[in-house]
């Protein structure tokens, strides 16, 4: 089974299941600076799960394109990647798990094929602290639907992950008990660090069995569902969120409960399959295929340069295609990592001319049939892509004659670790290519070259975090009140733009951080000092007015038509729309659609001051402003 129709048999089925297919969320989200990039399947979905009412209902599924960088010097083993697809359902205080359980049981015994016999499960152990209580309930349910499927699956208390590498698994168990640190959800991680109010509760992971051939008990232990190694590999995580923490730092259980489910589909139709490399499935197999070609060499002998280029290729368009453009800062520069590292382990390949006209091409192929509402720029990503390899290898010829003009400058031919960094951070030369450059040409680098590298880098990325302090400042967290407040003002400013300069500004973009908030809007000229004066006069005077900000759902086409609201992706909206008001509703100061949070009443802002007006771009001016 392909990826393709992996993903399409899970939003059928759970159609089928009264869940609604809601499009996927950018890679880049607007509006979120907690993070460059959408990072799992239930980011773009935390504002209802914890308690705003989402437009299509109480029941929902999509499957999610997800990058974390966190995870890129993993790839290479058969089973990391940066960039993967989240299958998810949720029910938004609807079913739980009486019907969670065996319905993802069912998609992956009948739909996709999966032997019941290769299917183990994990549940929350409890903990005696809290007075939180074995999951009992979910295993009992687990232990219903594998007696129907055949399979009599006995329970087996672990604990600790720890305590499972030592004990392994008896014959029959395929339930497993872990403890906080493998089967507790919260935003903070385990279950002492659950922020404050918010919902939590005990998971249940899906795991599947590649075969007893596959542990490596010297390396990682004896194999178990929470341990390393390639025997088990996760396919599926049910969150069961039931509980609260209250102030006291006790828990209560949640009158309306939720669940959060995430499936990787690489991981999946790897399962499917049978195989324990998802660089074997369709979304990558062609790309590794394509790489055997060019460079004369095998993917058995060549398995990490060919895993890390086909998976930063892979990242490096979907990124691309949503119209990020490679750059120095932030997501751009992280977009310019990917590109960079596989052109170099192209080079390793022995791959010297432009791969990626030939290889790209069939990334997008893979990736035809994903919305054209988050790949919005398909037509011109690999042109884009091929421009950025182009300059980086001219890069790299660059930086090797920079490096023999340092060698030829030193009285006794040495390159020091202040060399190797200048040359990576003035010249984009990578580190490793200027030590392995260094060793083809039998230049002497300094005895400590290393620990200079890492002195000089370490100073240089902690001027990089003093400039850039705030920016991505806090965590979720933060999004409660001091983001909240610049949300909202947002909306009051493009409305008093609206109102004072020109009816016909538009929003092109907006960024909000716990410091500041920043709106792009469309106009062929700076603003007046008169013009910027009486717009912070005007948000201000609304401020002070305390209007109400309420919100409601409607049908995109009377949001639009009917009442006027502002908003920037019609064509990408579901058919329902979320549209917040600011003041009385059949006479409103600010109308739009968007997805919150907001104030209840303007006074809750405070002072509203405008730092600065500026170009962004063509016939774009941009505003950044604070409360104080």
């Amino acid at each position: 089974m392909n990826a393709s129709e992996v993903r399409q048999k899970f939003l059928e089925f759970q159609e089928k299941r009264g869940h609604k297919v809601i499009p996927p969320a950018p890679l880049v989200l607007e509006n979120d600076p907690t993070t460059l990039f959408t990072g799992s399947g239930m980011q773009p979905l935390l504002p209802y799960l914890l308690g705003q009412p989402h437009p299509e209902g109480k029941r929902l599924t999509d499957s999610q394109p997800s990058l974390r960088l966190q995870d890129i010097e993993d790839v290479g083993d058969p089973r990391h990647t940066t960039v993967f697809e989240m299958l998810g359902n949720w029910s938004l205080g609807d079913y739980f798990k009486k019907e969670q359980i065996p319905a993802f049981f069912e998609f992956l015994t009948k739909e996709i094929g999966l032997d019941p016999h290769k299917i183990y499960v994990t549940c929350f152990i409890g903990n005696e602290k809290y007075g939180i209580p074995k999951d009992t309930e979910a295993a009992k349910i687990w232990q219903e639907v594998f007696k129907k499927a055949g399979v009599e699956a006995k329970i087996a208390e672990i604990g600790s992950a720890k305590e499972g590498d030592k004990r392994g698994i008896k014959e029959g168990e395929h339930i497993f008990f872990y403890d906080d640190k493998e089967n507790w959800w919260s935003r903070g991680g385990g279950i002492d660090s659950t922020p404050i109010g918010d919902p939590c509760g005990p998971d249940s992971e899906v795991f599947y069995d590649f075969g007893e051939d596959k542990q490596d008990i010297a390396k990682y232990g004896k194999s178990h569902p929470a341990s390393d190694g390639a025997r088990f590999m996760e396919i599926g995580n049910q969150v069961f969120m039931q509980y609260r923490r209250k102030e006291d730092g006790t828990f209560e259980e949640l009158e309306h409960k939720n669940v959060d489910f995430g499936g990787g589909l690489e991981r999946i139709t790897a399962a499917s399959i049978d195989s324990f490399d998802v660089f074997k499935i369709s979304l990558l197999k062609p790309i590794i295929d394509k790489l055997e070609e060019m460079s004369g060499k095998s993917y058995d002998s060549n398995t990490d340069e060919m895993r890390i280029i086909a998976d930063h290729l892979r990242g490096a368009y979907l990124l691309t295609a949503q119209g990020l453009v490679p750059s120095n800062k932030q997501q751009g520069y992280a977009l310019r990592r990917l590109i960079r590292r596989a052109v170099l382990k192209a080079l390793d390949l022995g791959i010297a001319k432009d791969f990626i006209p030939e290889v790209v091409p069939i990334i997008a192929k893979n990736y035809a049939d994903l919305p054209d509402s988050i790949l919005t720029h398909r037509e011109t990503a690999i042109s884009a892509l091929e421009k950025e390899e182009r300059a980086f290898r001219q890069t790299l010829n660059k930086g090797l004659k920079e490096m023999n003009k340092m060698v030829s400058l030193d009285t006794d031919g040495i390159l020091t670790g202040f060399d190797l960094f200048k040359l990576q951070d003035t010249y984009g030369f990578p580190f490793e290519v200027s030590v392995e450059e260094a060793y083809r040409q039998n230049i002497q680098l300094s005895e400590n070259y290393k620990a200079e590298f890492d002195k000089a880098l370490a100073e240089q990325r902690e001027r990089s975090k003093t400039a850039s302090k705030g920016m991505f400042k806090g965590g979720l967290e933060d999004h409660g009140e001091t983001s909240t407040k610049y949300h909202t003002a947002t909306h009051l400013t493009l409305a008093a733009l609206r109102k004072i300069v020109s009816a016909d500004i538009h929003q092109q973009g907006s960024n909000i951080t716990p410091e500041r908030m920043r709106l792009d809007f469309n106009l062929d000229r700076k603003l007046t000092p008169e013009e910027k004066q009486a717009v912070e006069d005007q948000v201000n005077a609304w401020i002070k007015e305390d209007l109400p900000v309420s919100f409601d759902t409607f049908d995109k086409e009377y949001a639009r038509d009917t009442l006027h609201a502002e908003g920037m992706f019609w064509d990408k909206y579901d058919q329902k729309v979320k549209v917040y008001t600011i003041g009385d509703f059949d006479n409103p100061v600010s109308r739009e659609i968007c997805g919150g949070p907001h104030v209840a009443r303007t006074s809750e802002i405070g002072k509203y001051k405008i730092k600065k007006e500026e170009s962004s771009a063509a016939g774009i001016r941009r505003i950044k402003a604070v409360i104080e």
